[in-house]
């Protein structure tokens, strides 16, 4: 008899995986197939003989590794000196320093050139006539674009370290060294490879920083770019995408097999924080410079979007405001608007279905439908908008905005779903067994119980999709008609034409939207937090 009642249990949940994994499947697993499938030989031949192949390749993977280091090294420090001393006003500090999360990559590119370009104010002030292009000047722009990430992984991690074997340590009377040799380094063994290969992986495949400070040195991104853009070279797009690919399923390896049980969540006792008047001065210099080298770019490009023209006319005009709405901004604005929340809408409900049949719904499929969930995280969005192209073009939703919906909501899949996976396995895990010896319905449970307990993780995921949706340039560049455009793609439009300003009042324009939504789903959870103390 229970083994009858198990089955038909577990019938419709099978049955929705199963729906889960196809839809998973022709979403991201057949476009990718599709790509791949369209290399030829003569496609590899011709890009291995290319003379510039070999050099972009080099040049990405220096750039990779210098840039991951100084952003990791960078984000450490960072995270110790919130998390580990006793500085005030913290979640003021990690609200500042995440808000180049806000703006696309290409945006810091347009920063720095106002700053440390030829005619930068910073390089007129010391003389650098040349300005910082080509290698340091994608260092340091992709150091910017990645390091709040790298930080708020490690901040977390740090910030929840259990300090109970640190009170053990100080009995048996071991040094601050022997400590961190002992305790601290196994601890973040883990979860900083994690952040290293989540960094590269970054700044390996993003092609605004070097589309807009990389001069002549180029990397396979912005090469990818304009030969599929440029020249409509799909095979070599499909070669590059492949190689971009490389790296990247050898960072989901990397991780996989890194797993641990000796990062346990368990935290018997929070870590004790000693006071220290050197400890914070040091603390807060830190903080306080990272904020202002943040916040110098984003200044800049605020200030360049209402000039008359810049280095030359620096007198207050709406002139910018004005041309970027004659070029439909407006209507862009709305395109962008409409697909960030659709695809938060969806995606939210997509991505908390397919946490909770993998975290409270344990089958063999499930694990599948877990690994298949996670694919996207390790897809490079312009790898995924050239795969679309090839595996959407005869479809009926290809130009529309259904494909742009679709895109953006693969692309930014991996994250919100691994949100909901981690809240919903943390809930008991008998709660559903236990509503049925009551004859408590699943979706009763889930209604009353679940979703309140996790709001939170939902308002979340749903600023994650919207946040992203709004600056991303590289999953719909190849993807996005006159119709459907977004209106992050008009920088790359202005930035050819050389009208920085209007580029940067776009910029603008995208961070404001973005920094509303941050800020209601802030005052959402506040309000949900005082409902449930109440």
């Amino acid at each position: 008899m229970k083994q009858k009642f198990d089955i038909r249990k577990w019938k419709p949940s099978l049955a929705l995986q199963v729906f889960l994994c196809v839809f998973l499947i022709v979403a991201v697993v057949l476009p990718l197939i599709r790509m791949i499938s369209t290399m030829t030989a003569a496609d590899v031949t011709s890009m291995m003989k290319s003379k510039r192949f070999p050099k972009a390749l080099r040049q990405t993977l220096y750039v990779g590794a210098v840039a991951t280091a100084i952003s990791v090294s960078l984000a450490g420090a960072l995270a110790w000196a919130v998390a580990r001393t006793t500085i005030r006003h913290k979640t003021v500090l990690n609200t500042l320093l995440s808000v180049p999360m806000l703006i696309p990559s290409i945006s810091h590119g347009m920063g720095m050139i106002i700053i440390l370009g030829k005619n930068g104010w910073l390089s007129r002030f010391l003389g650098l006539e040349a300005g910082v292009y080509g290698f340091w000047g994608i260092v340091i722009g992709s150091v910017m674009y990645s390091f709040p990430v790298a930080y708020l992984m490690l901040y977390d991690v740090i910030r929840y370290e259990d300090g109970t074997p640190y009170e053990a340590a100080e009995v048996m009377g071991l040094t601050a060294k022997d400590k961190f040799f002992a305790i601290t380094l196994p601890y973040l063994r883990k979860p900083l490879i994690s952040v290293i290969f989540a960094t590269f992986t970054m700044i390996i495949t993003d092609y605004g920083v070097p589309l807009m400070v990389g001069g002549k040195y180029l990397t396979l991104p912005v090469m990818m770019y304009q030969d599929v853009i440029g020249m409509l070279d799909f095979g070599k797009g499909a070669v590059i995408g492949v190689i971009l690919l490389v790296p990247v399923f050898i960072t989901c390896i990397l991780d996989m097999t890194n797993r641990d049980k000796g990062n346990a969540a368990f935290v018997g006792k929070p870590y004790r924080i000693r006071d220290g008047k050197v400890r914070k001065i040091v603390a807060w210099i830190l903080c306080g410079l990272v904020i202002v080298a943040v916040f110098l770019p984003i200044g800049s490009f605020a200030v360049l979007g209402f000039v008359k023209k810049y280095p030359i006319d620096m007198s207050f005009s709406l002139k910018n405001i004005r041309q970027a709405v004659n070029m439909k901004a407006l209507d862009y604005l709305k395109n962008s608007l409409l697909i960030a929340f659709v695809v938060s809408t969806v995606g939210t409900v997509f991505a908390a279905l397919n946490a909770y049949m993998t975290a409270r719904n344990k089958t063999k499929l499930s694990y599948v439908l877990h690994l298949m969930s996670i694919t996207s995280l390790a897809i490079p969005g312009l790898v995924l908008g050239l795969s679309y192209v090839m595996f959407f073009k005869s479809s009926p939703i290809y130009g529309t905005f259904a494909i742009l919906f679709l895109v953006n909501m693969m692309h930014f899949f991996s994250s919100p779903y691994l949100m909901a996976y981690n809240t919903f396995g943390k809930i008991n895990e008998n709660l559903e067994d236990v509503g049925s010896t009551m004859g408590i319905g699943k979706f009763k449970i889930i209604k009353d119980v679940i979703l309140p307990l996790s709001f939170g993780t939902m308002a979340e995921m749903f600023s994650y999709f919207f946040v992203n949706c709004m600056m991303t340039i590289s999953a719909v560049s190849f993807l996005a008609n006159v119709t459907t455009k977004p209106v992050a793609l008009m920088i790359t439009t202005f930035e050819g034409q050389m009208q920085l300003e209007c580029a940067a009042f776009v910029s603008v324009l995208i961070l404001g939207v973005n920094v509303l939504m941050k800020c209601a789903v802030y005052i959402f959870k506040r309000v949900m937090n005082k409902k449930e103390t109440a």
